[in-house]
């Protein structure tokens, strides 16, 4: 059984979701967000690295799956995101993870179906597809597409890698 911890970077609210996969079944474990109590983006960052390391300590993934930055309109921001998607990165690292990084469309490709979703729609297939009662919140359904989003191309690579190998 893998467990996959999936996180959604943000210098303000950092998504999670964690899940476990068995044989083609994905199965909720938790899901939630860090809250950055700071104003400074310094203390934002330590917030971010000091979050991820909790969330990996308890719960002992062994897979950290993040989105990537995009460039949506500012710069700025994307520049802030990839400081947090770095301050989730070497809390992975530094607890042995592997990390794997999916960009946004390839996420919502994975979940809905299409790569320009809306956000209300991931959470709907997140509720769907792990059998929530309710729809997480957005940054925590974002988290965890991006850790169904592993599982999948995970799946599907250790399939046709199986498909390949000489009898």
């Amino acid at each position: 059984m893998t467990c996959i911890l999936g996180i959604d970077p943000g210098s303000r609210m950092t998504g999670f979701g964690i899940i476990k996969t068995q044989r083609q079944q994905s199965i909720y474990i938790a899901s939630g967000c860090i809250r950055m109590q700071s104003n400074d983006l310094p203390n934002r960052l330590q917030e971010i690295f000091t979050g991820v390391t909790e969330i990996i300590q308890q719960y002992q993934p062994t897979v950290l799956a993040i989105e990537q930055v995009f460039m949506y309109r500012n710069a700025n921001s994307a520049l802030k995101l990839g400081q947090a998607r770095g301050a989730a990165i070497v809390a992975g690292t530094q607890q042995s993870l592997t990390i794997y990084e999916y960009a946004a469309n390839q996420v919502k490709q994975a979940v809905v179906g299409q790569g320009h979703a809306e956000k209300s729609q991931v959470q709907h297939m997140i509720k769907i597809l792990l059998c929530l009662p309710d729809a997480p919140p957005p940054d925590a359904a974002d988290a965890l597409a991006i850790a169904l989003c592993h599982a999948h191309t995970y799946q599907t690579q250790t399939t046709l890698t199986q498909r390949t190998k000489p009898l």
